[in-house]
């Protein structure tokens, strides 16, 4: 009996872990080895989004609902879902975070809501995320950097919105220049249809492309309709002359720049063009004139593109980038090119950059080893100067006190003749030699007895 309360008690469970939502229905698909669980909401009396969906659930669609809102991490749980229709409801919001743990999503349609903005830094936590619905909403802006999260989207609907202008970075990703990326280019479908576009060069530009052989670009409807400004009726873009669109111009600080090794150096380019140009820096040699030696070995890795600048448009049409080298160091010499590009063209401006500097660490001389010097004889001794074998402190005071009492005893003498004095100086001077070399020895005698070693 306890057995069988224990399986009871686990069948229940599961039942209500497994059980589908109030008003919505679940159904399962075959698909090959395994069955996927699709779960269908489309009561209208569903004004939030539920939190019971099961685990396995594979396909979510809340659809003709009350749903005004997306919050956080609405789907957390449901990391198997590879589809998620949100379409016809009332949704307003969504949070940037609503989407978190939603790595195997394939699909997300949000057709005919009222959103007025949409999340574009949500689509990181989708990284497998291919389709994206849009139709039917209230968007008036796609700002640029919607383009940093658009890179694996192949599908792409923006019609029935409120939408004007394209941002120049939208139209880097959807039509690549030539060369920047290694093979053929993802091809995209594109709605932009129905929507009150301003007759300018960059909706002009994807309408041409779109229609040459082999574009990138799919549009599900070529039929689109602009305007001259806000306010005028539209007429289709096919009938309108578009002259405004100019390739890029591009004017460096300086061409040449030299700059001595360790210091700190800046590089700038201006550019000018219709659409407003993005600039991109690019190394495309390595050089200098001192050690071409040890940058040859680098020189496989060029041309590459240089990540760390910053740039800004001031106004329509104008825009300019500096990158700062710091630090320099040999293997930064060579060319950089400053590269801008728009719809209408490529244009760019080589910079050389040398480098000067102490080519290479020379090693010290190596110090010579001390040799005692001569003994200089008294003859040649410079001023202040002590001979090696000069008497000590306490000889000198010796010698001084002997030559003193020589000389009170010559005062002492009566009147002599110059002769006799004569005779006596030199007997005086004398003396007093033989007492210095005697007070000399035994100061020798006593430095030897004092440093010989004990027997």
């Amino acid at each position: 009996m306890y057995l069988l309360g224990l399986v009871y008690i686990l069948q229940s469970h599961l039942l209500t872990v497994q059980s589908c939502p109030a008003l919505c229905a679940c159904t399962f698909g075959d698909s090959g080895a395994a069955a996927l669980r699709s779960v269908q909401c489309s009561d209208p009396r569903i004004s939030a989004i539920p939190t019971n969906v099961p685990a396995d659930t594979v396909k979510l669609r809340l659809e003709k609902t009350l749903i005004s809102r997306v919050p956080r991490a609405a789907f957390y749980n449901l990391s198997d879902l590879r589809f998620l229709w949100l379409t016809y409801n009332s949704i307003t919001s969504i949070h940037p975070s609503s989407f978190v743990n939603l790595k195997a999503l394939r699909e997300l349609r949000l057709n005919g809501n009222l959103l007025t903005s949409f999340p574009w830094e949500g689509l990181r936590d989708m990284p497998r995320l291919q389709t994206l619905g849009l139709h039917n909403n209230r968007l008036s802006s796609l700002p640029a950097h919607a383009a940093l999260f658009l890179t694996n989207i192949t599908y792409l609907d923006l019609s029935s919105n409120r939408l004007t202008i394209l941002p120049v970075e939208l139209l880097d990703l959807w039509f690549p220049i030539t060369g920047q990326q290694g093979g053929s280019a993802q091809r995209r479908i594109l709605g932009l249809h129905d929507n009150p576009w301003l007759c300018d060069c960059q909706i002009s530009m994807v309408m041409s492309l779109s229609m040459s052989l082999g574009s990138p670009i799919i549009l599900m409807d070529q039929l689109l309709l602009c305007r001259w400004s806000p306010g005028q009726s539209g007429m289709l873009l096919t009938q309108t002359e578009l002259s405004r669109c100019v390739r890029p111009s591009v004017q460096p600080a300086a061409t040449r720049v030299v700059s001595p090794l360790g210091s700190n150096v800046m590089l700038r380019c201006d550019a000018t063009g219709y659409p407003t140009p993005t600039l991109t820096w690019i190394k495309t040699s390595a050089y200098n004139d001192c050690c071409k030696q040890d940058i040859l070995k680098n020189s496989d890795q060029l041309p590459r593109n240089l990540e760390s600048f910053m740039q800004q448009s001031p106004q329509v049409g104008v825009r300019w980038s500096i990158i700062i080298l710091n630090g320099l160091s040999y293997e930064d010499a060579g060319e950089y090119r400053c590269q801008a590009r728009n719809m209408a063209g490529i244009s760019e401006a080589p910079i050389k950059l040398r480098v000067v500097g102490v080519s290479r660490l020379f090693r010290l001389p190596k110090k010579k080893s001390q040799k005692t010097p001569p003994k200089p004889s008294s003859k040649y001794r410079k001023p202040n100067q002590t001979p090696t074998n000069a008497p000590s402190v306490q000889d000198n005071q010796t010698l001084q006190r002997n030559m003193a009492s020589s000389n009170n005893k010559t005062q002492t003498i009566p009147n002599l003749s110059p002769k006799d004095k004569y005779v006596k100086k030199r007997k005086t001077i004398l003396t007093d030699a033989k007492t210095l070399t005697s007070v000399k020895s035994e100061s020798v005698f006593l430095k030897n007895s004092t440093t010989a070693p004990s027997t």
